[in-house]
């Protein structure tokens, strides 16, 4: 492979695994990893505490989750887009190529570490659950990398699967299959035997995460043996698995090592109540089963500024996204001044505003039933309250839509719920997006009038802190952890797989139903702020519909994970990209814009691939026929 899959590794700054009780594993910075240091029980242990940092650089990145996100059935690009976020929106604002931003995953400097620590675990003694978790970390890396960009090589330049010293220039990339039953199943299987139920240290692996990830493997290889769309592969090879199995099997594997989850939860399990999943002051729940992890602490520790946000690296800077420019918006004070209502601040409701990706109206109103189901309450910033205070502003009121006193603390603006007649957009540079209707004191936006400009702002990765006062620092990277799997995720693995003629004792609209159930439970109004408790467990679990489809499973995947960031995944496993993302609603980019529009993607079979990263291409010593040959079909080799 090409250098960036040799051993060459920055270490500086790594986040060790952060406990709560500020217990955490010593850092020693490395520039380079060589075979005698992974000889040693400080140098695998070094190793070990660089694949956990290196999930900082994968998730939480905005551009690895416009990647994942933008351009699905969830996301459009926003008012204040540049040229990646429009371009994955393939809507013909550009066409994706090798230098669109897709290099987050292409992540063999960290495989080749893993390497290392599973070659040399025998020698420094190294314990079998510590020798599973690198395991976990190479399969899962090989993982993300066949379902993004088909088979990837296995050799990196001394031998399939073993720790390369020497870089070098070429490489051969093996076929999906190979990638799936040579790596990614044994070290998943090897993982889940060797890994602890409970975790070492604080957001430490264990079976469960390896469980929720073999599922995943064994469902998304089920899919592509199946192949019922047709889509290609790449490199070209029969869809025979290598085994004997055919797709039946692997469902079968996918629900049964779900159910194992399920069963055999260990410290894991279901919240009580949705929103207290994505509650910034109850991060690292039994819910959240693996994150990219952060501390509000220590600078070193974090991996990034926490007065600042740069964009790059290990910024936790997702949540900014599908933030729009909110305070943007001015009211008439009690004194006759203008100012701003709401500031941005650190608070889980804003943060920072960057007006990138915004959610389709479609994507909104999949949340059909928002006054039984907890979900998009919990999901989504709907009410903007004002909070001039925070800003040292002085004032008893501002003026309402209706002339009306709006005070500190009160909604100035209300995305409606439903669809509501009597509301009027009178464009008023002083009030910036919204509308009025004398059945509300705040300003008012329907759901048809939802636009690329002004949208329900991203609640569940708002920014979260203890350790701030005034308006805090919200322009500073997240330092939340950013969760990447959650128990949750096993009840909707098992359903797809029993969609899919996998059997058990229990079917696919029992699993959903768990996860309906939960969303009928409420404790809290988010957005009112107010205690509401209630259960519409019964009335949700009974309009579950009677035989549950693949598209209805997407659905509640929707509603259940609303841009985690990994939609694309689900899409593409399923083969339902085109179908369900392939056009879209949503109004204008102006602050006038309030009339829906339609929008139509152009995703093409191949496009089920992503391309090959620009960097890997240029930096191999081979000819341009040989470089074009490995690239994936349908992209130019540029």
């Amino acid at each position: 492979m090409k250098t960036t899959n040799s051993i060459i590794l920055a270490v500086i700054g790594i986040m060790p695994l952060l406990c709560s009780c500020n217990w955490v594993l010593e850092e020693h910075p490395k520039t380079r990893y060589t075979p005698e240091f992974f000889g040693t029980q400080a140098g695998v242990e070094g190793g070990l505490t660089a694949l956990y940092a290196s999930l900082r650089y994968e998730n939480g990145n905005a551009y690895t989750y416009n990647f994942m996100t933008t351009g699905t059935d969830e996301a459009t690009y926003a008012q204040s887009a540049d040229g990646n976020f429009k371009v994955a929106d393939m809507s013909g604002n550009g066409e994706l190529n090798s230098s669109s931003y897709s290099g987050g995953y292409w992540t063999f400097t960290y495989i080749n570490t893993a390497n290392g620590i599973i070659e040399n675990a025998e020698k420094v003694g190294l314990d079998a659950s510590l020798v599973a978790e690198a395991r976990f970390f190479r399969a899962f890396k090989y993982f993300n990398m066949v379902r993004i960009f088909g088979g990837v090589p296995l050799d990196l330049g001394s031998g399939e699967l073993k720790f390369n010293t020497t870089p070098v220039r070429t490489s051969v990339r093996n076929t999906v299959p190979e990638v799936y039953t040579r790596c990614i199943f044994p070290d998943l299987v090897a993982a889940v035997s060797d890994l602890p139920d409970n975790p070492r240290l604080t957001g430490a692996l264990t079976k469960t995460a390896a469980r929720i990830v073999l599922s995943q493997a064994y469902l998304t290889y089920a899919w592509w043996l199946e192949n019922p769309n047709d889509i290609p592969t790449y490199p070209l090879c029969d869809r025979v698995d290598p085994d004997g199995h055919d797709a039946a099997w692997y469902f079968q594997k996918a629900y049964d090592i779900a159910m194992d989850g399920i069963n055999n939860p260990g410290p894991f399990g279901l919240e009580d109540y949705f929103y207290k999943v994505y509650l910034g002051s109850n991060d690292r729940n039994k819910e959240q089963v693996l994150y990219a992890d952060h501390t509000e602490k220590s600078e070193q520790y974090n991996g990034s500024s926490l007065t600042y946000g740069s964009g790059g690296g290990m910024d936790n800077f997702a949540s900014w996204m599908l933030q729009w420019n909110y305070p943007n918006m001015t009211a008439q004070s009690n004194s006759g001044q203008n100012i701003n209502p709401v500031l941005r601040t650190d608070n889980q409701f804003l943060g920072r505003p960057w007006t990138r990706m915004a959610p389709t109206q479609e994507a909104l109103a999949t949340f059909d039933n928002k006054s039984m189901d907890s979900r998009f309450d919990g999901t989504f910033t709907w009410i903007y309250r004002t909070n001039w205070e925070q800003g040292g502003v002085n004032s008893e009121w501002v003026l309402g839509p209706n002339g009306n006193h709006i005070l500190m603390g009160e909604p100035f603006l209300t995305f409606l719920l439903e669809e509501e007649e009597g509301v009027e957009y009178t464009y008023d540079a002083g009030q910036v997006v919204a509308g009025c209707s004398p059945a509300h004191d705040s300003y008012v936006i329907n759901p048809s009038g939802v636009s690329r400009m002004a949208y329900p702002g991203l609640w569940k990765l708002g920014p979260y802190r203890t350790n701030t006062t005034g308006t805090g620092q919200p322009n500073a990277a997240s330092t939340r952890p950013y969760v990447i799997l959650k128990f949750s995720e096993l009840y909707f693995l098992a359903a797809e797989a029993a969609v899919k003629g996998a059997t058990g004792p229990v079917s696919a609209r029992e699993l959903i139903n768990v996860i309906r159930a939960r969303a009928g439970k409420w404790e809290y109004k988010n957005n009112e702020a107010v205690p509401y408790v209630a259960d519409f467990s019964q009335e949700l679990t009974d309009a579950t519909p009677q035989v549950i489809t693949i598209d209805y499973i997407l659905d509640e995947r929707m509603r259940e994970s609303f841009a985690d960031g990994y939609r694309w995944f689900d899409l593409a496993r399923t083969q339902t990209w085109q179908e369900r993302a392939g056009s879209y609603t949503i109004a204008g980019a102006g602050k006038a814009d309030h009339t829906p529009e339609t929008f139509t993607r152009t995703i093409e079979k191949f496009h089920y691939l992503r391309p090959i990263p620009k960097g890997q291409i240029d930096d191999m010593k081979m000819d341009e026929e040989a470089k074009k040959q490995y690239q994936n079909p349908g992209y130019p080799v540029d």
